[in-house]
């Protein structure tokens, strides 16, 4: 019912920087928040960044002042931009969505499958 396409992973050296972006399509009603976990191998996933409809964010400590999440509502896109970008950061980035989607009466999270960031020189 709703689908989520990453894209902008990839191999960077520390310091650099990339920008990741997820499209949410299908029958989808309504969108509440947008945003991005990580997971590093051996490691629990943990939130990196959120946003609302409204424009409200958190961040993930250790990303405060290095990413910026943004949204591009008409088109259900949500954008990461990454600076400053250290191995730590290296991880499989998912994004989600809290929507409500045709054919059901509550808001669901819904996962896209995730896309390598690497951070290495």
């Amino acid at each position: 019912q709703v689908q989520l396409a990453e894209s902008g992973g990839g191999l960077v050296q520390p310091g650099g920087s990339l920008r990741l972006s997820c499209a949410a399509s299908g029958s989808i009603i309504s969108i509440n928040t947008m945003g991005w976990y990580r997971q590093a191998p051996g490691k629990q996933r943990e939130l990196v960044a959120m946003m609302t409809t409204a424009g409200s964010r958190n961040y993930l400590d250790s990303v405060k002042g290095r990413f910026t999440i943004s949204r591009d509502n008409a088109k259900n896109t949500v954008y990461l931009q990454m600076n400053s970008l250290k191995p730590e950061d290296t991880a499989v980035y998912y994004c989600i969505t809290d929507c409500l989607a045709s054919g059901r009466y509550i808001v669901n999270r819904y996962w896209g499958q995730g896309t390598q960031v690497t951070v290495s020189s």
